[in-house]
């Protein structure tokens, strides 16, 4: 591979950062909505939360930006970007697309999980991402996890998030919707406890293997439709149950929900694996923990 063909020279490179860039704008700007309009619970005297940003450099090329609140509605949320380049490791480049020969890579995405602080509202993830080396594609999806699976309400909350992937994926290709969510099922899947993390969503990798040029691009406008889908569905969820009331024991349940969510993460996530493979940010890798779990 030579200069001009480098994965840092991509043509999707620049607008797929720019995309991610423009919708952790949005979504922030949604969440920190939610916290303006709590009005009643244990915790609506205190002040709405508010993202802290804080950008950080990779020594190796490239580097992110953490945007991070406690608030009163969300307990912990994380909406991170990143653009890393490099080169993968001997022992890690065997796993990627297009670098058994080549070993540099570019990565750009936007990643978060919400955790709020009422069980009744779902604790919620997002990620879309585009590599390349040399080869290239998008990857990512959303899942939803409610505390309790098996109660009305949190089918209901499923259903509404499903919907809007639904939608989404509808309108790129019938096949996607069943593809992707049985693929987010398979993937978010804890085989030592036998469970899925929550209620699924959709999850998709790869996608990259149409034609060059009008192909790429629409696995971009795909990427670009899962996020809107996101933004759509969720805050609404949160504006539905965040001023309901709540009890200590629905709040146990979460905390032990919760440490199921950290066992996922730490011991099964692809980005989990592949932030630390290639030197990223450790705080930005394990934001998505919560911050408390019990076992």
């Amino acid at each position: 591979m030579d200069a001009v063909t480098a994965p840092e020279n991509h043509p999707l490179l620049a607008p797929a950062r720019a995309w991610f860039e423009s919708l952790r704008d949005r979504i922030c700007a949604a969440f920190e909505a939610c916290e303006e309009a709590l009005a009643a619970g244990p915790h609506a005297r205190l002040p709405p939360g508010r993202f802290e940003r804080s950008a950080w450099t990779r020594p190796e090329g490239g580097g992110g930006v953490m945007s991070v609140m406690r608030g009163r509605v969300l307990e912990k949320v994380g909406v991170n970007v990143s653009t890393v380049m490099g080169e993968f490791s001997p022992e890690f480049r065997k796993n990627i697309p297009g670098a058994e020969d080549d070993p540099r890579f570019v990565a750009t995405g936007i990643s978060l999980v919400a955790h709020p602080r009422s069980p009744r509202c779902p604790t919620a993830h997002m990620n879309t991402r585009f590599i390349a080396t040399t080869r290239a594609w998008f990857g990512g999806g959303g899942d939803i996890t409610p505390m309790d699976v098996h109660s009305e309400a949190s089918k209901a909350d499923a259903a509404h998030f499903h919907a809007a992937y639904k939608a989404a994926c509808d309108r790129h290709d019938p096949d996607y919707y069943p593809r992707f969510k049985q693929w987010c099922d398979e993937y978010f899947y804890l085989p030592h406890r036998g469970e899925t993390r929550g209620l699924g969503g959709i999850f998709y990798d790869w996608l990259g293997d149409r034609t060059p040029g009008k192909g790429a691009e629409a696995d971009f406008a795909f990427t670009r439709d899962v996020g809107e889908a996101f933004l759509h569905a969720y805050p609404p969820i949160l504006l539905q149950h965040m001023n309901e009331p709540w009890t200590e024991e629905e709040r146990e349940l979460q905390l032990r929900r919760r440490g199921r969510y950290v066992e996922f993460n730490l011991l099964h996530d692809r980005g989990t694996v592949f932030g630390l493979k290639t030197g990223g940010n450790v705080e930005a890798i394990l934001m998505s923990l919560p911050p408390m779990a019990s076992w």
